[in-house]
């Protein structure tokens, strides 16, 4: 239904008038936190671009894509996971009203490790978990968190990167649904992991290093 839906807003705006049959097959469970169903917003808008020729750039298939993840998250337009899906790399998006996306450099020598444990975890559930209100003290906290990992990309340090990417607002809610999570952070890290982190709602888990 939610690819039917973005699909037809293309189309929409081409005024065609056509019927579509179409497969995805992809190997992202859907709860993994790695973008199941951004992978299929990102894929069905880019491949009915394709066949009608390109007439949409990129950044116009991230707000088509965007639809999809609207009726997926119940009201919510978001472009985390399309976006980058889209475009390729890493991206920041600065601003949604207007869309204001800004694609960032990826260093060279960067290195990301991700482990699916086969279990599920809703994305309701891990919303409900996060705090409605946060403290100065953990924002500027997390302010200078993102602020250290975007200028790490910027200027190609991993370290930097690596002691940037301290999640501490959603990780100490979203951990409880991970087994073993602070255990296999240590571990990682003491095999010279930069840095181990929930892929979005979880349980995927994702290491940085070198």
């Amino acid at each position: 239904m939610f690819i039917k839906l973005r699909m037809e807003n293309l189309l929409k705006l081409q005024d065609m008038k056509k019927k579509l049959v179409f497969t995805i097959e992809k190997k992202i469970h859907p709860g993994s936190g790695i973008g199941s169903s951004a992978a299929s917003s990102a894929a069905a808008v880019y491949a009915l671009n394709e066949a009608l020729g390109r007439p949409f750039d990129d950044e116009k298939l991230v707000e088509f894509a965007m639809e999809g993840e609207k009726l997926i998250s119940k009201g919510v337009p978001h472009a985390d996971n399309v976006a980058p899906a889209i475009l390729g790399g890493v991206v920041l998006l600065r601003s949604y009203h207007p869309l204001d996306i800004v694609r960032l450099p990826v260093p060279g020598k960067f290195c990301c490790t991700v482990a699916h444990p086969e279990i599920m975890v809703s994305t309701a559930m891990a919303r409900q978990v996060l705090p409605k209100e946060i403290s100065m003290h953990t924002a500027v906290t997390q302010w200078g968190n993102v602020a250290g990992l975007v200028a790490g990309l910027a200027m190609g340090d991993i370290d930097l990167m690596g002691r940037s990417m301290m999640d501490v607002v959603a990780e100490p809610h979203r951990k409880q649904f991970i087994p073993g999570f602070d255990d296999l952070k240590e571990k990682v890290q003491k095999l010279g992991a930069l840095a181990m982190n929930i892929s979005g709602a979880g349980p995927s888990v994702f290491a940085l290093s070198k």
